[in-house]
């Protein structure tokens, strides 16, 4: 049975789809671009941006009763692929703060062009063990 995640936690849909599905064994987040669920606002720096993403994901994944730990692959999508260093640091400090046993498996690409022009958009998928 399928479950909609839904949390204020992470900012709504702003198109026809949800925050993310409970599958039961495995959650399915959608794309989490960096807009802060509280203010609306979407950071500048594409630092910022990742993390403000990476916060959302958590949020939609947490949501379901999970937790970071549980993520075991990402999507990273960016609108310019020389921001990957700085991306790539973000993203390790982030599941190292989580204390996560090892990373999940991630797959990065760079994009046109990215809803409400963002720099990033990341989506997960986890797992219920």
């Amino acid at each position: 049975m399928t479950k909609v995640l839904h949390t204020e936690s992470a900012p709504a849909a702003i198109g026809p789809y949800v925050q993310g599905v409970d599958l039961g064994n495995m959650v399915l987040t959608s794309g989490q671009i960096p807009v802060n669920p509280s203010t609306g606002e979407i950071p500048t720096e594409i630092t910022a941006q990742a993390r403000q993403s990476l916060d959302n994901v958590k949020a939609v994944v947490e949501a379901s009763g999970l937790s970071v730990a549980d993520i075991v692959k990402m999507t990273v999508f960016v609108k310019d692929l020389n921001d990957f260093a700085a991306v790539n640091d973000v993203y390790g400090q982030f599941f190292d703060e989580h204390n996560v046993a090892h990373y999940p498996a991630r797959s990065c690409v760079e994009v046109a062009r990215l809803p409400k022009d963002v720099g990033i958009e990341i989506e997960a998928i986890a797992v219920r063990r």
